[in-house]
């Protein structure tokens, strides 16, 4: 950082925000239109001396005549009056990445809410960052307005982990609540998300998992005191979902959602799974986030709010900069890097046995269930309920099984069999069955 930058801890925070859309947009409005209310916690206040965007002549409800415009928004780390950079152009790597790191350098603090970039590249950002005494912050990059982050930095700090969970992606919980409820297909129901603006033009990040795999990463890393690891996350999305699956999950006393899990010692996986009707988590609906702490001595913890949002997300971004201006700098992933484990090496205990949902669409004559118990038997797989109700055109109907808790790999052998079968017309759908400390 330049040597000419104040010390005073009066004056105000000076920030240069790259990136002003949905989120970057309603953060400057808030600093403009509530620059008084903002300074009351902080003493300090704040000063946007400089933005970047695409495009200078958009109308964003605040005035900029008096604010620096850059085109090139790494330009913005260059100069000698920023103290605190906010982040808002999204992507792992590019300009959001070069920004971040030139800044971190000079010793000028982070704020972002860009989850890839952290889950990608965490560990080398997170020691610039100590190297140079700056502060990384981003409670925005997860769960949007739910203090996901301070909980686990702060408030739950002298807890023992065992599980982190959560429902991490809106966009997903929206398309598999509306499937739910009116029993359109996933794609009529990913158009009308489009359409509203939940779900992006191209959808991958968020109907594959990915988005939330990110920020699952990041919560592990501070729960378990490991560096983020993006690689080790086992991701599948909501794609395969059909209308008729949550139709059998409610005869059988389940939910569908897609879920996070990261424990110690094993593999986070970000899946579509069943969870029991009584959980917490099965009842988080709509474009809503929520985050579930397993810790010792607090027991569990739920936390639910909106995920995303101009106002939700904004609310964290803000958030994050009274903790800089107050001189609340935490560790980036609440320990110093010389204390973290590295993620990459640590030992993976494999996939916990799990019970399983299965549909098998299959044709309707003798033998059929007969060649589907034997291969279940071969491969020691007990089942616990079985479903199977009318007829279907061309004499193909829906088959649906729950498992007892078994190996994922001996269920993969076995689903791989069963859609040899010439019976089987289609490749099995299955998902884990969440139960034991989610339960309650």
């Amino acid at each position: 950082m330049s040597s000419d930058k104040t010390e005073s801890h009066t004056a105000p925070l000076r920030v240069a925000i790259a990136g002003l859309g949905v989120v970057g947009g309603e953060v400057a409005r808030q600093l403009t239109h509530r620059a008084d209310a903002m300074k009351a916690p902080t003493v300090r206040g704040f000063e946007i001396v400089a933005v970047s965007a695409r495009s200078r002549d958009t109308d964003r409800g605040f005035d900029i005549s008096n604010i620096d415009w850059y085109e090139d928004a790494a330009a913005l780390a260059t100069r000698d009056d920023v103290d605190v950079i906010v982040e808002m152009i999204g992507g792992h790597d590019g300009v959001a990445l070069e920004l971040v790191k030139t800044s971190l350098s000079r010793g000028i603090h982070v704020v972002t809410a860009n989850k890839a970039l952290l889950a990608h590249n965490g560990t080398e950002l997170a020691r610039l960052a100590e190297e140079s005494g700056a502060a990384l912050m981003f409670e925005a990059a997860i769960a949007g307005g739910i203090p996901a982050v301070k909980a686990l930095r702060e408030g739950l700090v002298g807890n023992s982990f065992s599980r982190v969970s959560g429902i991490l992606n809106g966009t997903c919980n929206y398309i598999l609540t509306r499937m739910e409820r009116t029993g359109e297909a996933f794609g009529d129901v990913l158009a009308d998300a489009q359409a509203l603006g939940y779900a992006e033009a191209e959808p991958s990040l968020d109907v594959d998992g990915i988005d939330a795999a990110h920020k699952l990463t990041l919560l592990a890393a501070i729960a378990f005191g490991q560096t983020p690891d993006f690689d080790r996350v086992s991701i599948s999305g909501i794609r395969d979902v059909s209308a008729v699956d949550f139709a059998y999950a409610a005869q059988l006393g389940f939910r569908i959602k897609l879920v996070g899990v990261a424990e110690p010692g094993r593999m986070p996986r970000m899946q579509t799974c069943l969870l029991p009707i009584s959980t917490q988590l099965a009842k988080v609906d709509g474009v809503l986030n929520a985050v579930s702490y397993e810790g010792e001595p607090v027991g569990s913890i739920v936390l639910t709010g909106p995920g995303a949002g101009a106002g939700a997300t904004a609310s964290a971004v803000l958030a994050d900069l009274i903790d800089i201006a107050n001189d609340r700098i935490p560790p980036t992933f609440g320990r110093p890097l010389a204390q973290l484990s590295d993620g990459s090496k640590v030992e993976n205990g494999g996939d916990p046995d799990t019970p399983f949902y299965v549909r098998l669409m299959v044709v309707d004559q003798p033998g059929v269930l007969a060649d589907i118990t034997s291969i279940l038997q071969v491969h020691g797989i007990s089942v616990e309920s079985m479903l199977q109700q009318g007829r279907a055109p061309e004499d193909v109907v829906a088959l649906v099984l729950t498992t007892h808790e078994v190996a994922v790999d001996r269920m993969a052998k076995a689903l791989s069999e069963m859609e040899a079968l010439s019976s089987v017309q289609a490749p099995p759908i299955s998902m884990p069955i969440l139960v034991g400390d989610l339960e309650g």
